[in-house]
């Protein structure tokens, strides 16, 4: 039987991969819905017409007075809470949930639950990645890959969940049974009024969860709540009993929980502290359902990462190239720079800067990158803000920025792909961009 009230008139605006999961899902409880997208042609169009023929599909400006006549609005992660129109509709007491809501209504299994400005698709991975190990039936899925509605089935366990703020920003209740924020650091100023605004939308995700897991080393991930739910802390530093953090003997550095070494960073595919930390995020969010961490040291072992996620490329000359195309934001970029903090670094920055700040760019560059080649819009205002920290080129391509950069460097340096912006100036997106940089590292062969 269905749990969603089926009087209701519902309305599904956005027709992304999202809304269209949407649709199905409720198309398959037999619930009727009218989609609603402010493109002409948006991506998902001709697949809803053709295997939901049906369902109303409304195309164009979002008209406030018709919005309002609806009981429910499904709003997809695309659509920022204060259109005007959706604004309107919410004021005359329109309910509006995402798809999160929907799925916490038909959820039968645990959910870990996984956000934070950086590291969360790798983080979100690695959990699925450790339960698996040990033979946990776990399914990956949110903001990362499959929309969570596809993931619903009745024989999974645990469902892994990375939520961007967009998908917290419509989340009343997730109920996880455990939760983290992993970070926060400046993104999508281009969308939120203010840091607060943005740092607020993040801590939705621990709206009635069960357990937490918080990184000690950033005040801002501390819970906006009850400090009384079950926590476990995660610390690039020498963890305190029933901590996970690092430890340092004779040169070698230990994943560790307290005083007692787990494994050998050395045995590990991803290096930098940055990865190490995900790593630690990892096990303190498995161990928070009650497994214990000793028994996920071959799944650590075994993970490769992500692609175009500090991803090594190759080596050429003795200089190692490196796709950190996901990095999409400052806080992404610090991390790679910091977690190579025994290399010379030659970098890549530019794109679309989503309204960021960038000066936290400048004392990590000043000290670590020996250059930097500038693409994208954001050009101009990245020169004039890093001239004098390093050496500094525009280009107009990304192959020209790859090319100088690999003229310039010495043995042992290394050239890296972290824009700190988005990507949708030059290419489709992210992966497209990180793409496009293997290709050209692979000609200078």
């Amino acid at each position: 039987m269905s749990l969603i009230v089926s009087d209701k008139r519902r309305v599904i605006l956005g027709l992304g991969k999202t809304g269209y999961s949407c649709v199905k899902f409720l198309s398959e409880q037999n619930i009727p819905v009218t989609v609603w997208d402010t493109r002409e042609a948006p991506p998902y169009l001709e697949q809803c017409k053709k295997e939901f023929p049906n369902v109303n599909i409304q195309l164009g400006e979002l008209d406030a007075e018709d919005l309002a006549s609806f009981s429910q609005i499904i709003l997809s992660p695309g659509l920022a809470l204060n259109h005007p129109a959706i604004v309107f509709a919410k004021n005359k007491g329109v309910e509006i949930i995402g798809d999160v809501d929907l799925f916490v209504q038909y959820n039968q299994a645990k959910i870990i639950a996984i956000t934070g400005s950086n590291a969360k698709s790798t983080v979100t991975t690695l959990v699925g990645h450790l339960l698996e190990s040990i033979g946990v039936k776990a399914k990956v899925g949110g903001n990362l890959g499959v929309p969570m509605l596809e993931l619903l089935d009745t024989q999974t366990q645990v469902y892994v969940l990375e939520l961007s703020s967009f998908q917290l920003e419509t989340t009343h209740q997730l109920n996880a049974d455990v939760a983290t924020v992993l970070n926060v650091s400046e993104d999508h100023m281009d969308r939120y009024t203010s840091f607060s605004h943005y740092h607020l939308a993040k801590h939705r995700i621990f709206k009635g969860c069960k357990k937490m897991v918080v990184n000690k080393d950033d005040a801002l991930t501390q819970p906006l709540v009850s400090d009384n739910y079950p926590t476990k802390l995660f610390t690039k530093n020498v963890p305190d009993i029933n901590q996970f953090g690092l430890i340092t003997e004779n040169g070698d550095t230990f994943l560790a929980k307290g005083f007692i070494k787990l494994i050998n960073v050395n045995e590990l595919s991803l290096i930098g502290s940055h990865n190490y930390c995900n790593y630690l995020a990892a096990l303190a969010l498995c161990e928070s359902l009650d497994y214990n961490a000793n028994q996920f040291v071959e799944g650590l072992k075994s993970f490769k990462g992500l692609t175009h996620r500090c991803e090594k490329i190759a080596t050429i000359n003795a200089v190692t190239f490196i796709d950190d195309s996901k990095a999409t934001n400052v806080g992404a970029t610090l991390a790679a720079i910091d977690g190579l903090n025994d290399k010379s670094i030659h970098l890549i920055l530019g794109g679309v800067g989503k309204g960021a700040d960038f000066s936290d760019l400048k004392p990590a560059i000043n000290k670590q990158v020996k250059s930097v080649a500038l693409i994208g819009e954001c050009t101009d205002e990245l020169f004039e803000l890093l001239k004098d920290e390093c050496e500094i080129k525009k280009h107009e391509t990304l192959a020209d920025s790859v090319k100088w950069l690999f003229e310039i460097a010495n043995e042992n340096d290394v050239v890296m792909l972290s824009p700190a912006c988005a990507s949708f100036d030059m290419f489709k997106n992210f992966e497209k961009r990180g793409e496009a940089f293997a290709k050209i590292v692979e000609s200078l062969k």
